[in-house]
C-alpha cells in the first residue's frame, strides 16, 4: 500500500493541492448497486464518456437490480493538483452510502485523472496535504469492485491490481500504447477505451463480483 501511495504522489502530485470543498450528493433512496465514478481530464461535469459507457454496460449485466451512479464532483481540469478535491468528494459520498445505504454494493471507478482520484482514496489510508477525508478501515465490506481506465499509476508498474486490499476486486485497464498508463506513445489510444470494448470488459468483471 505504501508503494502504491508513493506512485500516486509521484505521477500526479495529487496530495499537494489545497483541499477543495465540494458538495456531496445525497442518494435518492438506496439502489442495489451504486457506481462512484470520476471522469477524465477536460470532460464535462458528470460521469464522462468512459464512465457513462461503463455504467450503461453494467446495467445490462445485473438483471433487475437497480444501479445508481454518482459523478465525483471535482474540476477535472489540467490543474492536476486540484484532483485531491475529487478524492475528498468521492470519499465523502462513499462514506455517506456506507452509513445510509449499508445494503447497497458499491463500485468505484475512474478514467485517466479520475483513475488517479480513485488511486488516492484506495491507496492512502491517512490524511495528507489536500486529501483530508480518508476511507474508514471497514470500507472493503461495502465495496464490491473497482474499475479504472488509463490509470497513471499503472505507468510506473503499480496498477490497483497489486494492492493487497483491493487487488482481487480491481480491474485496471490500459489500451495498447496509451502513454498515460504504459510506455507507449500513441496519444490517440488514451481516447479509445469505449471503442476498444474495455468498458464492456470492465462491466463484465464487475458484474461477476456483485
Amino acid at each position: 500500500m505504501v508503494s502504491l501511495a508513493a506512485a500516486v504522489l509521484t505521477v500526479g502530485a495529487l496530495l499537494v493541492a489545497p483541499a477543495v470543498s465540494a458538495p456531496t450528493a445525497r442518494a435518492q433512496g438506496c439502489p442495489d448497486i451504486e457506481v462512484v465514478f470520476a471522469r477524465g481530464t477536460d470532460e464535462s461535469a458528470g460521469l464522462g464518456r468512459v464512465g457513462s459507457a461503463f455504467v450503461d454496460s453494467l446495467r445490462g449485466r445485473v438483471g433487475n437490480r437497480s444501479v445508481g451512479a454518482y459523478a465525483v464532483n471535482y474540476p477535472a481540469t489540467f490543474d492536476f493538483l486540484a484532483a485531491a478535491g475529487g478524492a475528498n468528494d468521492a470519499s465523502a459520498h462513499i462514506q455517506y452510502m456506507m452509513a445510509n445505504c449499508p445494503a447497497t454494493r458499491l463500485v468505484l471507478g475512474g478514467y485517466s485523472q479520475g483513475a488517479a482520484v480513485i488511486d488516492v482514496i484506495a491507496a492512502v489510508p491517512v490524511p495528507g496535504v489536500g486529501f483530508t477525508n480518508p476511507l474508514p478501515p471497514n470500507t472493503p465490506d461495502f465495496v464490491a469492485a473497482i474499475a479504472v481506465f488509463g490509470n497513471p499509476s499503472a505507468k510506473v508498474g503499480l496498477p490497483l491490481t497489486v494492492s493487497p486490499v483491493w487487488g482481487s476486486r480491481s480491474i485496471d485497464l490500459c489500451t495498447f500504447n496509451d502513454p498515460v498508463c504504459s510506455p507507449g506513445d500513441d496519444i490517440a489510444a488514451h481516447s479509445n477505451y469505449v471503442s476498444a470494448g474495455l468498458t464492456n470488459q470492465a462491466a463484465a468483471f464487475v458484474a461477476g463480483r456483485l
